[in-house]
């Protein structure tokens, strides 16, 4: 694959010249008074630049980034910051990972259908549940399509949804809904920060929560389940990959869909994206699975083989028919968490796991030691959790400090609390240096 366009500003002007096209007719759509213009940019030099100036351009502008190679990160609030070890970039790389479309051709494409075969397997090793599809573009759109299969099952038009899911997926599911004549309900938390009073009438196709929840609060997902069952509706519930190598899996303790956002499996965090969701479902629900799914089969000689199955998509079967508009797979995202997930084994992923969930503790302790906050909640939480300030302190101009020393504070909630993650990354001299850090800023 060549890294630049092998052709120069005046063969492109002839090639365009010869099919009778001019540039700017391109732009013809566009209102003037919305274009920029060349004149507009001074600093840019009007025949072009050489590749070595192209490098110190990009570079100068790459350095004003801010990264937690160089900066230590406590965000978190759905996209954190886990290591990644090298040989996910390394192979995830490879022309026929990185190249690689669609696996429609199942003869050509057995590595890629392999690939997704072993996502899947992981995803219903750490769910507890029977079927998993080849996955979903983010946490958000998963969470959201969970609750479209769930009416389509259940033929009702109406979920109930958790207080403690992640903001931005109830705003993505209400999006998903809005054209249609479908109802989304939304709880609240009690005063621990966990979710209860699910409605205890009929009418719903599903309960939807998250654990560990947008808090960072560990949910009571069997209470949960039963709550769902006994009006009728389905269990569903948007978990981290991570969690649930500490965590009873879900599938057992009664949830019928799980879905959940698998950035933390060795993703760059990116600015927030691209990322990778997840989902899973009973059998009983298979056929109402959105996306791809791969199978594992023989050939006629006997060797095993991988095709694409149960297909119920806009490519192939009437529009109306389809289970969603969703027609592929975050393909790349989902191998390189599968590689995360092969280089750890069973054993990795809960160290991992441990780790955060410690270092959270520490440094929660740590903060409340220093008499500046308080919980927000007193309930049990994984690498996640909310304080609330003291005397006055302002969480904005805190974080404003902590920038100037190189840290990236927590999230700001609306409830003026402060949202902080800590992962497996963190030594305990980075986690004491926040803490003295907050300290100074804070005085």
């Amino acid at each position: 694959m060549k890294g630049y366009l092998p052709i120069d500003r005046e063969q492109r002007t002839e090639m365009l010249a010869d099919v009778g096209i001019n540039i700017d007719d391109l732009f013809n759509d566009i209102p003037e008074s919305m274009r920029l213009r060349q004149s507009d940019f001074p600093h840019l030099a009007q025949t072009g630049l050489s590749e070595m100036e192209v490098r110190r351009e990009i570079g100068a502008l790459a350095a004003k980034n801010i990264s937690t190679d160089n900066y230590d990160c406590y965000l978190g609030a759905g996209i954190y910051d886990h290591f990644a070890p090298a040989a996910i970039a390394h192979l995830v790389g490879r022309q026929e990972f990185l190249t690689s479309y669609t696996p429609y051709q199942a003869e050509i494409s057995q590595g890629t259908l392999r690939a997704i075969f072993e996502w899947q397997s992981y995803i219903c090793r750490l769910t507890g549940l029977d079927v998993s599809n080849s996955s979903m573009y983010d946490g958000a759109s998963a969470a959201a399509e969970s609750m479209l299969l769930a009416m389509r099952s259940k033929r009702k038009n109406k979920v109930w949804v958790s207080g403690g899911l992640n903001p931005e997926y109830i705003e993505t599911i209400k999006t998903y809904l809005l054209s249609s004549d479908f109802e989304v309900e939304v709880g609240e938390l009690d005063a621990e920060g966990k979710t209860t009073d699910m409605p205890q009438e009929k009418g719903y196709a599903a309960f939807l929560i998250q654990s560990p929840n947008f808090y960072g609060i560990v949910e009571d997902l069997a209470s949960f389940a039963e709550a769902a069952h006994a009006v009728g509706a389905l269990a569903a519930a948007s978990c981290d990959p991570i969690s649930l190598a500490l965590l009873k899996r879900p599938g057992d303790l009664g949830i019928d869909i799980v879905s959940g956002e698998a950035q933390v499996l060795g993703i760059a965090q990116s600015f927030g994206g691209p990322a990778v969701g997840y989902m899973a479902v009973t059998k009983k629900l298979m056929r109402q699975m959105p996306g791809r799914i791969a199978g594992e089969t023989v050939d006629a000689d006997g060797r095993t083989c991988y095709v694409l199955t149960l297909q119920a998509r806009e490519q192939h079967i009437r529009r109306e028919k389809a289970t969603s508009n969703i027609c592929t797979n975050q393909a790349l995202l989902a191998t390189a968490a599968t590689i995360y997930l092969a280089l750890n084994g069973r054993s990795g992923l809960r160290e991992v796991a441990e780790q955060s969930a410690a270092k959270a503790i520490y440094l929660h302790d740590r903060l409340v030691e220093t008499k500046l906050f308080e919980p927000l909640y007193d309930a049990p939480y994984f690498r996640e959790f909310a304080l609330k300030p003291k005397d006055g302190l302002d969480l904005h101009k805190l974080n404003q400090g902590l920038l100037k020393q190189k840290i990236l504070g927590g999230l700001v909630l609306p409830e003026n609390a402060w949202l902080l993650a800590v992962t497996e990354k963190k030594s305990k001299e980075q986690l004491d240096r926040f803490v003295a850090a907050v300290v100074k800023e804070a005085s």
